[in-house]
């Protein structure tokens, strides 16, 4: 049954080629391919042929759109919770409110997300993604820039736009006065006998690729920034100074090739802070509206000048953007031995535990006396005392009866066993309370100017008053001005576009050998253009105008 129709075809065929009016070379139709014997056969790509497969779906301006879009999603714990790179304290402090949490976050890199191996990954197919797009692109688009616009189609009137008018004048006046139109609006003319082919807009394409382009120098810029840069976090206490050297750094974050030598050498001094506040009357607290803090700052050969520093209003020296994070207060102590041996002065710096600066720290004491000390403390600018006992700051303006309590520990404090130990917390689990409500002795209650013995004959300690301190960090990145750079060039090249439309416009004249000349016009868009009707009939207005006198028909 499935040969007759076979047979019928071939028939047909045999009687068409014993005509002897049709051409021996003429072919109706492509030959018809074998049927396969078994049914449908379906072609293998081979190794060669899904490598290509994959690189053409890679290399593909949706994968690239999908990956862009990955990328921000990937970067979106980055902003959610506190990272190693930019606020350590932030990660310990976590870890310590959630410690089940922070297993599984940091198991999957999240504390660490810009430089975890899933953000890289993605970070590295993007930029494949964009060079294999914009490569060939570049390219096609090289090419159709020396290409010559394409002939006059035979049939106008079937295009965007379409307008005939006549003119007495000659085919060859009515042309190039056309082609002085056209290339007056911009556009590229070629002409092909009595017609003008023109074409403009290719400024969308190059706009498209220096969007693109731009964005695979983002993405290199901030790779070598990341690498070749640093951040480091330091608390500076007022009337004292950092030197910007790796000693001088709380927390170092350095990038992969960074050497000591990206370190620009300058001072900075901390001479006094300000902050101002607003106090909110339905929670009684009060809410920060500004900080400042006053600096000296010293380059190598220079004399010390005055700065200030702000929230969102960072300080460049020497190439290193300084940014203010945090501020609050220092008490100032001295510990003295029983013989009135000093065996520690100086302020330390408590850590804000709420917005009127009820703050927490830690004094260590290990050399001096008998026995290694540490304290835990609190400070409360503003003190009121509660039903229970405790103490709480009613507002974060101190004053002469500022207070400072402390609970008092003896033992190995882990400052001899060569291992980093955090200078804002107290590993109390191997220490002897010996003042505090675990011990006889009550906590110490200190005010401006008082001293007190401490328990067992250890000594004394003196409340000498309080500095302000800022927590600060420093951030190097020497491609800052490149990325700037390439922001701009993207925020240009999407702008050309979106807005250069791509047009072809064509002018052909007929003469009909009376004087007269047929004036057709007519455009054509790649993609939409609302624009187009209305700008063939602003070319065919200009050519009318420079042909006199025009007779519309």
């Amino acid at each position: 049954m499935a040969s007759a129709p076979r047979s019928e075809k071939a028939a047909k065929r045999a009687a068409r080629s014993s005509d002897p009016l049709r051409p021996s070379d003429h072919i109706d139709s492509a030959p018809e391919p074998p049927e396969p014997a078994d049914g449908i056969a379906q072609p293998r790509l081979g190794a060669a042929g899904y490598l290509r497969f994959f690189w053409r779906q890679l290399t593909s301006m949706r994968t690239a759109l999908v990956l862009l879009l990955l990328l921000a999603l990937a970067a979106v714990p980055g902003s959610l919770v506190p990272q190693r790179s930019s606020d350590p304290n932030g990660v310990l402090q976590y870890e310590r409110d959630n410690p089940d949490a922070f297993k599984v976050l940091d198991g999957l890199g999240i504390f660490s997300t810009f430089s975890s191996p899933w953000f890289s990954a993605i970070y590295l197919l993007l930029f494949i993604s964009l060079v294999g797009c914009i490569l060939p692109r570049t390219k096609h688009h090289l090419d159709a820039l020396r290409a010559r616009p394409p002939k006059t189609p035979a049939r106008l009137a079937r295009l965007v736009g379409y307008t005939e008018q006549t003119a007495r004048t000659d085919a060859e006046t009515a042309v190039a006065e056309a082609r002085a139109v056209l290339r007056g609006a911009g556009y590229r003319v070629e002409r092909y006998a009595d017609s003008i082919s023109a074409e403009r807009g290719y400024l969308r394409e190059t706009g498209n690729l220096i969007f693109h382009t731009a964005l695979v120098g983002v993405l290199v810029a901030v790779g070598v920034g990341s690498g070749f840069g640093y951040s480091g976090q330091r608390v500076i206490i007022q009337d004292t100074a950092f030197t910007n050297s790796l000693a001088s750094y709380d927390s170092f974050n350095p990038g992969r090739f960074f050497s000591d030598d990206a370190l620009e050498p300058f001072s900075v001094r901390l001479d006094d802070f300000e902050g101002s506040y607003q106090l909110d009357p339905k929670s009684g607290a009060y809410q920060p509206i500004d900080f400042t803090a006053h600096l000296s700052t010293r380059e190598p050969g220079g004399d010390w000048t005055d700065a200030d520093l702000k929230v969102n209003s960072p300080l460049e020296l020497g190439g290193t953007k300084m940014y203010l994070l945090s501020n609050g207060f220092a008490p100032v102590v001295t510990v003295r031995d029983p013989d009135g041996a000093v065996a520690f002065s100086g302020p330390v710096a408590f850590i804000p535990q709420d917005n009127n600066l009820r703050s927490l720290g830690v004094i260590k004491v290990p050399d001096g006396l008998d026995e290694q000390l540490g304290l835990l403390g609190f400070f409360y600018p503003d003190p009121m005392e509660l039903a229970d006992g405790t103490y709480t700051s009613v507002s974060p303006y101190p004053g002469d009866s500022s207070l400072l309590t402390l609970t008092v520990y003896t033992g190995d404090l882990g400052l001899d066993a060569g291992v980093s130990v955090n200078a804002y917390s107290l590993d109390v689990d191997e220490l002897t309370q010996i003042a505090g409500p675990k011990a006889d002795a009550p906590a110490l209650e200190l005010t401006q100017g008082q001293t007190a013995e401490l328990p067992d004959g250890l000594g004394t300690i003196e409340f000498d008053g309080y500095q302000r301190f800022v927590g600060v960090e420093f951030h190097h990145d020497p491609t800052e001005g490149w990325v700037l750079v390439f922001a701009l060039l993207i925020l240009g090249g999407l702008l050309v576009s979106l807005f250069v439309p791509r047009r072809r416009m064509w002018v052909k004249a007929t003469d009909d050998g009376t004087g007269t000349v047929r004036l057709e016009y007519a455009g054509l868009a790649r993609g939409e253009d609302p624009g187009l009707a209305a700008a063939v009939a602003e070319v065919a207005r200009k050519h009318a105008a420079r042909l006199a006198p025009p007779n519309v028909g």
